[in-house]
């Protein structure tokens, strides 16, 4: 009876451990603090970001049929 008492404590205890990490990534990435230096950071980055996408080609659709047809 025991045994059974300690198994079902223990899986109680897994299935918490990946709760209570996910709980701790959550938190880690919204408790950042954002000051002026890494508000810039941030837009410039995001900047280059859209730059980069805008020097990207404009493709014409793919039609792998197109030679069947």
């Amino acid at each position: 009876m025991t045994l059974r008492i300690i198994l079902a404590a223990l899986m109680v205890a897994l299935l918490a451990v990946p709760v209570q990490a996910e709980r701790k990534r959550k938190q880690d990435t919204t408790s950042q603090p954002a000051n002026a230096d890494t508000q810039k950071k941030r837009a410039a980055d995001d900047k280059a970001y859209r730059s980069a996408l805008d020097r990207i080609p404009n493709q014409k659709p793919a039609d792998p049929w197109g030679v069947v047809r």
